[in-house]
């Protein structure tokens, strides 16, 4: 699918939190290490010892921090900040409790580990809205705590094991709050979105009364076969269905004498029509929101054999969500009255589509259609009432 401005900012949010969270990672981090090791140790505390528990990786463990940080500028540049918070996590993980079992396994020295970090990563885990990277957070810091009391029985455990418990539920608390505001601010983006392209297809069927409801016909039908085929996500189908109503938003441009011509249309009438998927998109492309819909809009006219237009597309040349609307558009013109002739009956126009298996569909797509169908033809008996059942000889394959 298209990845437009919306898309954008999604990625400079992600990349912005990363960064924030980078930064307090390192700074807060070393520097409260080099005040608990270093500073305390030595102008407050006289019964410590200065400096990093002996054994264990020592400076080393810094070292393996760092070297995460040119990891984390590669991801950045590649566009890809969501991995990097995982890739931090599951190193902590991994080197803390290595480094810890080293030092304090098989010893009587008392567990003393700074462990900022930890609450770092606990605190700020609402900021990626993201819950699966919270709940590995929070279980990967207790599973490490409970791994290292089973193995050096140290009372000192207790203390984070009972910390972070309190910790995680603020923080999923903050969590939820936060991905409750952005799921409020994106229903309203998509039911304004959904406003502005009804209204669109509202004032392209003023044009055509015939056409009153072919988008939205398209678009249940479109939809029912794309939900069988399991390969698109929620937003996908999504964006698909306003692709789907906005399939024949290029024909606002040809003239009314035209588009309801009550016979059949002469060659250059016929050119004007193909005119279409192209003035559609240039129409919508650059709208936020919308971009997703512009393989759909230019290329529903396809051919699985290559004589479609306008790019004579051929094959698996042809966008997916394009292939499913074309059987979907065919269908529709076909079961529906139009000025030049009437409607096909439902066997009729079922026929017509398995007939196109090959040459003018994709086959794929035309037995997702078959299996479809029973619904698809309730839909259309619901829409239309007797009207679907009448026959006419003139239809057209193509909407």
């Amino acid at each position: 699918m298209h990845k437009g401005l919306l898309y954008s900012t999604v990625l400079n949010q992600e990349q912005r939190a990363i960064k924030l969270f980078l930064v307090l990672f390192y700074v807060i981090g070393f520097s409260f290490d080099a005040f608990y090791f270093y500073i305390f140790p030595k102008y407050m505390s006289h019964t410590r010892e200065i400096g990093l528990p002996s054994g264990g990786f020592g400076y080393g463990i810094y070292l393996i921090q760092l070297a995460l940080l040119p990891i984390a500028v590669y991801l950045i540049r590649k566009q890809k900040p969501t991995v990097i918070k995982y890739v931090y996590i599951y190193a902590y993980l991994a080197a803390t409790v290595i480094n810890d079992l080293i030092v304090y396994i098989g010893t009587d020295k008392s567990y003393d580990s700074s462990n900022v970090g930890e609450v770092l990563f606990v605190l700020f885990s609402p900021i990626f809205l993201n819950k699966r990277y919270f709940w590995i957070v929070t279980g990967g810091l207790t599973c490490k705590y409970v791994l290292l009391f089973a193995a050096i029985h140290q009372p000192t455990l207790i203390l984070p094991l009972a910390l972070y418990p309190i910790l995680s539920s603020m923080s999923y608390i903050m969590l939820n709050r936060f991905i409750g505001y952005v799921n409020a601010i994106r229903d309203s983006f998509n039911w304004q979105m959904e406003g502005i392209v009804k209204g669109i297809v509202a004032t392209l069927e003023l044009k055509d009364p015939y056409t009153r409801g072919h988008s939205e016909r398209v678009a249940h039908f479109s939809l029912e076969i794309a939900k069988r085929l399991n390969r698109f996500s929620e937003e996908e189908i999504k964006s698909y269905y306003y692709a789907c109503l906005l399939h024949d938003v290029g024909k606002v441009s040809i003239p009314d004498h035209i588009l309801t011509k009550p016979s059949s249309l002469t060659d250059n009438e016929f050119e004007i029509i193909k005119t279409h998927p192209v003035v559609g998109v240039n129409a919508i492309k650059h709208i936020e929101g919308l971009q997703d819909s512009v393989s759909v809009i230019l290329h529903h006219h396809e051919r699985w054999d290559g004589r479609g237009y306008p790019d004579k597309l051929a094959g698996e040349e042809i966008p997916l969500m394009a292939r499913i609307t074309a059987v979907a558009d065919a269908f529709d013109a076909m079961t529906t009255k139009r000025s030049y002739r009437d409607a096909l009956s439902l066997e009729e126009a079922y026929d017509r589509i398995v007939q196109g298996k090959g040459t003018q569909f994709d086959p794929l797509i035309v037995e997702v259609f078959q299996e479809a169908f029973p619904s698809l033809a309730q839909y259309v008996q619901a829409e239309h009432g007797k009207e679907a059942g009448f026959s006419g000889k003139n239809a057209l394959v193509s909407g």
